[in-house]
């Protein structure tokens, strides 16, 4: 069987240029390629693909129903690096570390489209 490479979630978004400020001023991600409705962005091991849609007919946000996990190896220090792009988010955009009852230690971020941008690591204990 071919080795799989990586997952690369797509990510509805209203307004394109906004996403990438928030993407890569705030998280740290890298646009890698642009072209009029779609963008490619990457931190590190980690991808996601930008996509610009119409509004729903409904009026929710494109992002309410998606989510998506980092999986990361030092999660405290990932959040203090992140910290000052994140602190002037309105409340309830960002939650900070805490641990989880199924062993992963995470903080959560909400994008401009209501996307939940999970991110975490395993604090099960090593034998």
């Amino acid at each position: 069987m071919p080795k799989i490479l990586q997952l690369t979630p797509f990510v509805l978004c209203s307004s394109l240029q906004k996403q990438i400020d928030f993407y890569c001023d705030r998280l740290g991600f890298s646009c890698g390629f642009r072209q009029e409705n779609y963008a490619f962005l990457s931190l590190r091991s980690v991808a996601i693909r930008l996509l610009e849609c119409p509004p729903r007919d409904d009026g929710r946000k494109l992002g309410e129903e998606q989510s998506f996990y980092i999986d990361v190896d030092d999660i405290d220090e990932l959040y203090e690096t992140l910290r000052p792009g994140l602190a002037d988010l309105p409340e309830g955009r960002v939650r900070p570390p805490f641990d989880q009852p199924y062993q992963q230690r995470e903080f959560h971020v909400i994008d401009e489209d209501g996307t939940l941008v999970f991110f975490g690591q395993d604090i099960r204990p090593r034998e």
